[in-house]
């Protein structure tokens, strides 16, 4: 089968490997239909790796991915050859004492998508997983919706762990996939004002379309001044979604004191820093997102029951034989790229 390969820093190959084979009675073949280009997989793309997880050459990246069921293991009940999924790339043991907590998401044996020395990716024309991973599309959701289900599910995710959102004022730093995710998880649970920023003035018009009640430029604008004119006693919650130190910095200067702040982003650099007298004096709560947790249902069902629009986040579609300059546009912010996705259908 062909796969696009990552086989050196901003470089990946078209190769032909060997077709996975269905070694677990319950596991599913599937054919991957669109991919989306994770923040993650451009990390790895740039930089060979995410904090220290470190990519051994060759390796296939995705994991945003719907597919269509190709064949089924003996013991697969739900699933049969032609459905339509969205999968769920955490392959999680159901043992540890993590699985047994409900936290199948920080598993200590789980094995994710195109996360190096854990399972291969999924761009490429064949991938196996689990039936459990599976997640039927309802009628008239597409591939390309249900491939954005796993961005959303993150969304979601960090909308549970902010807790009490109604009517709550958020603030968003940066809006990519996963910032326009929460978005529009905030809108879905009811959030008061939602104030977003971003460096890149074609995803700020984005937001606004998609809701944001508030969006601007931090290099254009004097955001915190902006944002306090409008919330004099700061805002209840913050996610941060760019991975930028100046984003966590600006964070604390926004949040009234007893306010939360959300750490979603993945920064380049190995560490980042809080000035830890504002931090302690407003006795912020600082909660970090780990993907996400049990959701993906969750973000299926906001999508097919039209509670959430999702589509405007596909900007721009490529073939696998062009996965280099999908990859290359995506990591350099061309074109107004939101979401890059890979379609192999």
């Amino acid at each position: 089968m062909k796969s696009a390969v990552l086989t050196g820093i901003r470089k990946i190959e078209i190769r032909e490997i060997p077709s996975p084979q269905l070694e677990n009675k319950a596991d599913v073949l599937l054919k991957p239909a669109v991919i989306g280009i994770c923040g993650s997989d451009l990390h790895y793309y740039l930089k060979d790796r995410v904090g220290d997880q470190v990519v051994q050459y060759p390796w296939t990246l995705g994991h945003e991915c719907s597919a269509l069921v190709e064949r089924v293991g003996r013991r697969v009940t739900r699933l049969k050859p032609g459905d339509k999924v969205a999968v769920d790339p955490a392959v999680s043991c159901k043992k540890c004492d993590q699985c047994l907590a409900g936290r199948p998401h920080t598993c200590r044996n789980l094995r994710f998508l195109g996360y190096p020395g854990q399972r291969e990716g999924c761009l490429s024309e064949f991938t196996v997983m689990p039936e459990g991973n599976c997640y039927p599309l309802p009628e008239g959701m597409t591939l390309v919706q249900g491939a954005l289900v796993e961005p959303l599910s993150i969304g979601i995710y960090s909308v549970q762990l902010a807790e009490d959102i109604k009517d709550k004022s958020i603030g968003i730093l940066g809006s990519g996939s996963i910032g326009l995710s929460v978005l529009l998880a905030t809108k879905a649970s009811g959030a008061g004002s939602v104030y977003m920023t971003d460096k890149i003035d074609e995803r700020v018009y984005t937001a606004k379309k998609a809701g944001a009640d508030w969006a601007a430029n931090p290099d254009q604008s004097d955001i915190i001044k902006d944002i306090q004119a409008e919330e004099p006693s700061g805002l209840d919650i913050v996610f941060e979604c760019c991975g930028d130190q100046a984003a966590l910095d600006q964070a604390l200067e926004l949040l009234k004191p007893g306010g939360k702040l959300l750490i979603l982003g993945i920064p380049m650099a190995p560490r980042v820093s809080f000035e830890i007298s504002k931090l302690r004096r407003k006795e912020i709560s600082v909660q970090n997102v780990r993907r996400q947790n049990r959701c993906i249902e969750a973000a299926i069902g906001l999508i097919a029951n039209k509670k959430v629009h999702v589509n405007f986040m596909a900007t721009h579609f490529f073939k696998l034989e062009e996965t280099l300059k999908a990859f290359e546009i995506a990591s350099g912010y061309q074109d107004g790229v939101i979401k890059a996705m890979i379609t192999l259908t």
